[in-house]
């Protein structure tokens, strides 16, 4: 009994272990329980928080850590949904996103100012800062979209569009309060407070892009890269609370600048999910919930009322914004639905608000804001996220399930991509590669292949090339891709890739550009010319002078006929993905009966992919299509074997070409799959090279400036 009388003396917990302990006990627990129950964890998180607060149980102080945790956490929503956002479905659907936002700040804007000034008999100015709060959202519910695959959905982006623009307006109205409060409004307070924001975001735009073009190709380490990332995301957001805005709006910027040089699916990238979404989005979930006062709703019936109104106000204005947008927009239900969901909710940037409100004194001793409205808007967080989590995970799953049947009722292929493994500094980038053209929604349908030739150094080769096996299972797993492992022994090399590929059903090779070593050795080596001439496959050969997620632009060649080879749509496909992954644009240079099939193509399967077209009727102008290629471009030359239906005499030259003019860019041959059995086909060695005047003098000045340019690392 005396211990049990000394435990109310051990809380609130301060130990920094044992507070930890807590929270880490929470975010294991919470999803396990909700989850039994079918309701989303994110609610298990606040109500948490809740228990654990110092108006629940006082078991945890809401010291620092949650402050900066919090933050953080905050922070890291509005940087994954706009690093995840699909920037072409963004450009799509600008103006989809500027009517919702509109539509989701103007309703929140009028009816807010109404029920404050005339049902709450707030004053105009306090008024006006409780319909931007209403106004304004946070994507708390985002996680959820994120799990199933909807991160790219038009609804989404649509959602994630509004909310910015709803956020931004509300933050000029509310640095407009506030200076109106302290009598400082002005044309040359505006005037300042444009160009301060004018300033941030050139900025952010400007050196972003550069500053991370840099350090990805100079540093390749996942974790240093990872630790850049979150400097930046940080820098951004301080800097954006310089300038006047809420640093939640910094951390959507640099997540928009960064975009294009994270892939979708990467090894950074699922490390900056992993980490966001097991420690810092919870820790603000669970401080948002230690905030929360339900005592104070029975201190006395004016605070009951104020929230009641406050409540409802702010979920009813949601709802009709919503519906307002599924009617202008001509939207479905479920879209209407996650569009509600996504825009209910409530959190750091109402507190962020109301905060302005409690410290803005309109007289001596008087504030804004007072505590029963305090208290409204922190009670209104809680059923605004309980309500966004709920609704936004049956739509997630209504849309998912929906999207499930229409791809189930496609034609499914055989897909299985096979790396070939042999120059340690190439594994990861090939695996790359291979995680970016492979399918999404199919994650075990890589292979990594490592042969070693049965002669009196086998013992090193195996060991060799088990490190080279355990290299790649690394990076597919840190991409969150399954990749089996086959390290062989053979008498040649040629015959056990061949035989593997028979084996697993392979569907194409993938593999690095060989280097000559010998005068004597051919531009592709001896390896990769065999096994052209005895595999109707498609066989894919690359070379990278810089990190993958750092090209810029993928620049394709494709021979006349190529649409009447039986691998065409393969290799179209692949190229599609990887264009999409790495959210670059791709320029086809084709004859023009191929781009009709190249357009309708895409524009069928992968209308987010940024794409160009242009006419190459001669190959022989192949050089001269080239001009616009520069160091941290991806030239994909498509090309075909002898006896193919596109083959023509001149590709006999296009080794002879690559290795003198190609050799200073990142480079990939595919030679696409083709009727006809193995044995039927054969590969030329290269004969020597035509010269065209005009397109050499072409290339030599192009080439002078990518030597300038090129990074002096070259990668197998």
């Amino acid at each position: 009994m005396p211990m049990l009388c000394e435990m109310p003396h051990l809380f609130p917990i301060t130990n920094p272990t044992w507070i930890f302990l807590v929270v880490l006990v929470i975010i294991l627990f919470a999803p396990l329980i909700f989850n039994r129950i079918r309701v989303p964890h994110l609610v298990g998180m606040i109500l948490a928080g809740v228990l654990v607060g110092e108006h629940g149980f006082n078991i945890l102080a809401r010291d620092s850590s949650f402050e900066l945790f919090g933050k953080v956490g905050l922070y890291y929503i509005m940087f994954l949904a706009s690093l995840e956002m699909d920037l072409e479905g963004l450009k799509k659907n600008r103006t989809r996103g500027i009517v919702f936002g509109l539509i989701t700040f103007l309703v929140p804007l009028i009816l807010g100012y109404g029920v404050g000034h005339w049902i709450l008999g707030f004053r105009w100015d306090a008024s006006l800062l409780l319909s931007c709060i209403f106004a304004s959202h946070t994507l708390v519910a985002y996680p959820i979209v994120g799990r199933y695959g909807l991160s790219r959905h038009d609804c989404v982006t649509i959602s994630i569009a509004g909310t910015m623009i709803a956020l931004l307006l509300a933050l000029f109205t509310l640095a407009g309060i506030s200076a109106s409060a302290e009598g400082n409004v002005d044309a040359r307070f505006w005037i300042g407070f444009v160009l301060k924001c004018a300033v941030y975001c050139f900025f952010i735009f400007f050196f972003y892009p550069r500053f991370t073009r840099y350090f990805f190709k100079k540093y390749s380490d996942n974790v240093t890269q990872f630790t850049f990332v979150l400097v930046l995301l940080i820098w951004s957001a301080a800097m954006s609370e310089l300038a006047g805005l809420e640093g939640l709006f910094g951390a959507f910027l640099a997540g928009l600048v960064l975009n294009r040089y994270i892939p979708r699916v990467s090894p950074l990238m699922n490390r900056i999910e992993f980490v966001g979404n097991a420690l810092f989005i919870p820790y603000f979930l669970i401080s948002v919930g230690m905030l929360i006062n339900v005592r104070s709703l029975f201190d006395h019936k004016e605070a009951l009322f104020v929230v009641l109104v406050m409540v409802v106000t702010a979920t009813l204005t949601k709802w009709v914004s919503a519906w307002l947008t599924q009617l202008v927009l001509h939207m479905k239900k479920a879209e209407r639905r996650m569009l509600f969901g996504l825009s209910n909710a409530h959190a750091a940037g109402a507190l962020a608000m109301i905060m302005v409100g409690t410290q803005l004194e309109i007289a001596p001793g008087v504030f804004l804001i007072n505590d029963d409205v305090l208290n409204g808007v922190v009670l209104m967080i809680l059923v605004s996220c309980i309500i966004s989590s709920i609704v936004t995970d049956r739509a997630a799953r209504e849309i998912a399930l929906s999207e499930s049947q229409t791809l189930g009722n496609s034609k499914d292929t055989n897909e299985k991509i096979m790396v070939a493994l042999n120059n340690p500094e190439s594994v990861e980038t090939l695996i790359d590669t291979a995680v970016m053209m492979s399918n999404p929604q199919k994650k075990n349908e890589l292979i990594a292949l490592q042969v070693c030739l049965d002669n009196e150094h086998v013992d090193q080769q195996k060991k060799q090339g088990k490190l080279n096996l355990e290299r790649a299972a690394k990076a597919a797993a840190a991409a969150d891709v399954q990749l089996s492992t086959y390290n062989r022994v053979g008498v040649n090399v040629v015959g056990s890739i061949m035989h593997s590929m028979k084996e697993f059903e392979a569907s194409e090779l993938l593999l690095g550009l060989h280097h000559k070593r010998k005068v004597s050795d051919s531009y592709l080596g001896t390896v990769a010319s065999e096994l052209l001439a005895r595999t109707n496959r498609q066989v894919i050969i690359v070379n990278y002078l810089m990190p993958v997620n750092v090209v810029h632009r993928i620049i394709v060649a494709v021979p006349q006929k190529a649409e009447l080879e039986a691998g065409f749509y393969q290799w179209v496909e692949r190229i599609s993905r990887m264009g999409e992954q790495l959210g670059c644009r791709i320029d086809f240079h084709a004859h023009t009966d191929t781009i009709a099939l190249l357009q309708t193509y895409i524009v069928t399967h992968h209308p987010s992919a940024r794409v160009s077209f242009a006419a190459l009727d001669d190959w022989n102008d192949l050089l001269i299509v080239t001009q616009h290629l520069s160091y941290d471009h991806l030239f994909v030359l498509v090309s075909a074997r002898r006896g193919g239906i596109s083959w023509q005499p001149a590709f006999d030259n296009l080794p002879t070409q690559l290795m003198r003019h190609f050799s200073n860019n990142s480079l990939m041959i595919i030679y696409p799959e083709q009727f006809g059995q193995a044995h039927e086909l054969s590969f030329v060695q290269p004969l020597p090279i035509s010269h065209n005047p005009m397109a050499e003098n072409i290339f030599n000045l192009k080439n002078k400036t990518n030597k300038e340019q090129a990074d002096g690392e070259r990668m197998d």
